[in-house]
């Protein structure tokens, strides 16, 4: 093991070196070729590299269980990627550089994992061969362990400089170590830090059928497909496809996508799509003030956004339903940690179980969660203004600008001011201020029919003593609670022309600002599909834009690639 560490400065240095292989490979060889580097190609159709785009935390997680097993443990800290303003996470994987500190974490995560794939328990599930000697290096047998999980760590064939590159690290550490084990070892830890496996590099040729527009290729496609669907890496099956030239056959695609939206594992890709799109993050940093809110506690907070995730889950995949009844239904799930919050009986001592809301009550729809009301306040009060943002923002996809900063919030962080009891009466001061008004305006009229619910999402009806006005407006439209505001955005356009929007820009990694007319026609064939979420993913994932890039965006998406390289 030592030795191995030792080594782990050589990893590093080969897996960038491999970098430099795979990209000058990817630019001459010809798509759906088997990792064979082809000089004659002409570099005007040769596969040109269009994005690259960081693995997430989830993503690397799920792509390692899924190569290596879930008994196989991913032990460290990732760096987070950034998310842009008004984006998906999604986007800003394209922008997302590792820096040197973050190279060091997955350089040990990397070790770490490969220990693991060829210690004893796990060894023999991945080394298909026996070697000459099990204290020497054996190239023949390295490469026929090495070639199949660099497919799927890679997410196609490596090339035959990426292979030789591997084995031969593989053999320069057997020597060390003392074991051909850990020759393994270290090259399956440099692969793990490559960018080709950090990365999902994306590579197209231009289209014959469309002049000016370059076309994923087949490898590109069963990625694209796979972390889309399913939140993760692609299988033997869509490898396979990609590999025999399937996946740029509109019907074999829509064949592919359907049976992948049809299995459970989609509920795996709707899980990390809702958590991106509401920015599920925030729970990481979530703090609330235990004198003020003593039904507030580490399992209620773990169970926050499980329980929403769980009700999305439940109504748009298990139940098949309308996504605009994600703002008005009266099911969701309950643990006995949340029972107290909730002020509900939970029959269970442990775990999760269904509880439905009687008719009529506040708690309707996901807006009544306690997660989204928890995350959408401050650590010590509830806010309109950060729920009001967020409906608009996220449900709705209506930027917001953010405050100038020169604002003096001191009016609405005073809570225990009974001359000014409720936040309606605070933050009227924002309302009349020109500098606020604009902004206050779009956002307060909808969060203060929120304020029946405090800073952790409980039920209340007065504050200071004062009762509660939970009236509120949007666009013109007036009502009363949660259940109110959640049934005026389940009928509000702009409501389900967002999601559309967000899957759109979620598949493709990049906002979908300038495909107004894409995103109209996508929206309408989710209205002619009943809102259908399961319709709506594989809408996306048949639409030939979402395999198309425009060759005027390829000098940005190359400056990108230069960007993350170094």
């Amino acid at each position: 093991m030592k030795s191995i560490r030792r080594l782990s400065s050589l990893a590093l240095i080969c897996a960038s070196a491999s970098l430099l292989a795979g990209t000058v490979a990817s630019l001459t060889a010809p798509a759906g070729a088997q990792g064979t580097a082809v000089a004659s190609a002409s570099p005007i159709d040769a596969p040109q590299i269009v994005a690259m785009r960081r693995l997430t935390e989830a993503q690397y997680r799920n792509a390692i269980a899924d190569i290596f097993g879930p008994d196989i443990k991913v032990a460290g800290r990732f760096e987070p990627v950034v998310r842009p303003v008004h984006e998906l996470i999604a986007s800003g994987s394209r922008e997302a550089a590792i820096s040197p500190l973050g190279l060091e974490q997955f350089d040990s995560m990397a070790r770490n994992i490969a220990a693991q794939v060829f210690d004893e328990k796990h060894s023999g599930q991945f080394i298909p061969c026996h070697p000459q000697d099990n204290a020497k290096a054996d190239d023949a047998c390295a490469t026929a362990t090495l070639a199949p999980l660099g497919r799927y760590l890679f997410r196609r064939p490596l090339t035959t400089q990426e292979l030789v590159l591997y084995v031969k690290m593989a053999g320069l550490a057997a020597g060390p170590t003392g074991s051909f084990n850990g020759g393994l070892e270290l090259a399956l830890s440099a692969m793990l830090v490559s960018p080709n496996f950090l990365y999902i590099v994306e590579t197209a040729q231009p289209d014959p059928a469309h002049p000016g527009v370059l076309a994923l290729d087949n490898y590109s496609r069963a990625a694209r497909l796979s972390f889309t669907l399913w939140n993760s890496t692609p299988n033997a099956v869509l490898l396979d496809a990609a590999a025999a030239g399937r996946l740029t056959d509109p019907a074999q695609l829509a064949e592919i996508a359907r049976g992948m939206v049809a299995s459970p594992r989609f509920e795996q890709g709707v899980r990390a799509f809702f958590t991106d799109m509401l920015l599920f993050e925030r729970f990481d940093n979530l703090s609330k003030d235990p004198v003020l809110f003593p039904y507030y506690n580490a399992q209620v907070g773990q169970a926050m956004p499980e329980q929403m995730l769980r009700t999305i889950v439940d109504e748009l995949v298990t139940r098949g339903g309308d996504y605009r009844q994600l703002f008005t239904t009266n099911r969701t799930w309950m643990t006995r940690a949340l029972g107290g919050l909730y002020q509900v009986p939970v029959h269970k001592s442990a775990g999760w179980e269904p509880y439905t809301f009687a008719p009529g009550d506040d708690r309707a729809g996901i807006l009544g969660q306690a997660g989204f009301l928890a995350i959408y306040s401050q650590t010590g009060r509830s806010s309109p203004t950060l729920r009001g943002r967020a409906v608009r923002e996220l449900l709705m996809c209506q930027p917001v600008p953010n405050p100038p900063g020169n604002v003096n919030f001191t009016a609405v962080q005073d809570t225990k001011n009974k001359a000014v009891p409720t936040a309606r009466i605070r933050l009227s001061a924002h309302v009349t201020d020109d500098n606020c008004a604009g902004c206050h305006k779009l956002t307060d009229p909808v969060g203060l029919s929120l304020e029946r619910f405090d800073g952790i999402g409980s039920w209340r009806t007065t504050e200071n003593g004062a009762p509660i006005d939970p009236s509120g407006n949007l666009d013109k439209t007036v009502f009363s609670g949660a259940a109110g505001l959640g049934k005026v955005l389940a009928e509000s356009p702009d409501t389900h022309q967002c999601a559309a929007s967000r899957a759109l820009e979620y598949a493709r990694a990049m906002p979908s600002d300038d495909d107004g007319d894409l995103v109209e026609a996508l929206d309408k064939q989710f209205a002619a599909d009943g809102y259908s979420i399961k319709a709506l993913f594989l809408r996306v994932a048949t639409l030939p834009e979402n395999y198309q890039v425009k060759i005027p965006a390829l000098q940005t998406g190359a400056t990108r690639v230069s960007m993350a390289n170094q």
